[in-house]
């Protein structure tokens, strides 16, 4: 590349933030803008990444020639940053194409799907660089093992979690991956769910040599050049699937890997949960298709620490246990939930949900519904509204009214940690993909002196 600047608008996101470390690491001037400070900008402040919190052109890099303008899509097209480069000459690209100009000439191995994608992607880069290969990661999540969202390697590996938003994924050619989940989601650019899936099966045409898909999704041979392989937690008609499946008391899962060559007895799986069998299950698919071997993929699993926010164990005692997790679709919702309930049977789940997006709100107000209802009790907050103006008559009422257990309440954010001192809990669970991650701490710190 002839340039020796790179400046990125919205630096701040995961999948931005990964780039400019990965950058800043090749040896280029990195710097960028957000909107907000965050533990990640601070983060890349830390590591010598100057980062700026105002919309000013001042402190882009001035010279077009020299300099590469990286922006995401969640960024909104009116931003005077973004109209200046546009406008003044300099070579602007979304995220996603930088993404697939860093996997071109290596081999890249992807995970795809609504959900379950970033900690496949992320136990994927963990076997990888746990047995020695080593690989180049890009992680939509903080890999607990690593304290990161990208990981580097001179070997020419590239792991990538392919994120369907904005047709993202379809900036990737991987020789191998993964397909976890095809719920519709994004509507607002999907438009239906029809054109959702259609967006997979061209994500699937674009790998060309392993793709391994959930068993029973709607993705057929003659959709791919790849060998089209399958996984599934316990259907023994798919190609890679569990049994002798058992539970420890602390909700930790040890289960017999079934695979078209074998089967690998007695993997442990370091998370919590029946999801994250399932996306063990994914994770070894690839890696053993990709080469490592059996031994590597089952001290991987047991030692793996998982993603930041997915399925996370903040505090986990017989009598309190403390759980905070990203999701923020129904289906992720519903089956975080189920995994909770499968760890803990017989104790009392309180959820804490922040809804993300009013779009996302409105198109699946009902499932969120019905998925919270598996709850004991919901303390539902307001909509995160992140890049979105708001929508007339959306509001987290809409899910709140259709709630069917009578253990709930609607409140303010700023309400929440009054609320919760005065609340007996046991298990506790906090949900969403906005900003109720500031509270994740404060939370467990609270949960922690009633021990």
């Amino acid at each position: 590349m002839e340039y020796s600047d790179i400046y990125f608008i919205g630096i701040g996101g995961i999948g931005m933030s990964a780039i400019a470390r990965y950058y800043k690491f090749q040896g280029y001037s990195v710097s960028g803008y957000d909107r907000t400070p965050s533990e990640l900008t601070r983060e890349l402040e830390a590591e010598g990444i100057a980062v700026h919190y105002e919309d000013d052109v001042t402190r882009i890099p001035g010279d077009p020639a020299k300099t590469l303008v990286v922006y995401t899509p969640a960024v909104p097209e009116e931003l005077g940053e973004l109209q200046f480069v546009k406008s003044r000459g300099y070579r602007v690209i979304k995220r996603s194409r930088m993404l697939g100009e860093i996997a071109k000439g290596q081999k890249c191995l992807a995970v795809a799907g609504t959900h379950g994608k970033t900690t496949t992607s992320t136990l994927v880069a963990h076997i990888l660089t746990d047995s020695g290969e080593g690989c180049t990661a890009f992680l939509g999540g903080i890999s607990k093992n690593y304290g990161t969202n990208v990981l580097m390697s001179r070997n020419p590996v590239v792991v990538a979690e392919a994120d369907e938003f904005d047709r993202s994924f379809l900036q990737l050619f991987p020789e191998t991956a993964a397909i976890t989940a095809m719920d519709p989601d994004h509507l607002d650019i999907y438009g239906d769910a029809d054109h959702y899936r259609e967006a997979f099966r061209d994500f699937a045409a674009q790998v060309n040599g392993n793709l391994i898909v959930k068993y029973g999704l709607p993705i057929k041979a003659s959709d791919t050049p790849a060998r089209l392989l399958s996984y599934s937690y316990d259907n023994t008609a798919a190609d890679f699937y569990a049994d002798n499946i058992s539970c420890d008391a602390l909700g930790h899962y040890s289960f017999d890997l079934h695979c078209p060559e074998g089967t690998i007895k007695g993997i442990r799986v370091g998370t919590l949960g029946w999801l994250n069998v399932e996306n063990s299950i994914a994770a070894a698919a690839i890696c053993l298709t990709h080469g490592t071997s059996p031994e590597a993929v089952k001290a991987a699993i047991g030692n793996y620490q998982g993603a930041r926010r997915r399925l996370d164990e903040q505090l986990n005692t017989p009598g309190l246990t403390y759980i905070d997790d990203y999701a923020h679709h129904p289906q992720e919702l519903s089956a975080a939930i189920s995994s909770i309930r499968g760890m803990f049977p017989g104790r009392k789940l309180t959820g804490i949900f922040q809804p993300h997006l009013y779009t996302r709100t409105r198109d699946f107000a009902e499932g969120f519904a019905e998925a919270l209802s598996a709850l004991d009790r919901l303390i539902l907050l307001d909509i995160y509204p992140a890049r979105e103006e708001p929508i007339e008559g959306v509001t987290s009422e809409i899910i709140f009214r259709n709630v069917s257990i009578g253990d709930k309440v609607l409140i303010r954010k700023e309400e929440l940690m009054e609320y919760l001192e005065t609340m007996d809990l046991d298990v506790l669970a906090t949900f969403g993909a906005g900003n109720i991650d500031r509270f994740v701490e404060p939370i467990r710190e609270m949960l922690e002196k009633r021990i």
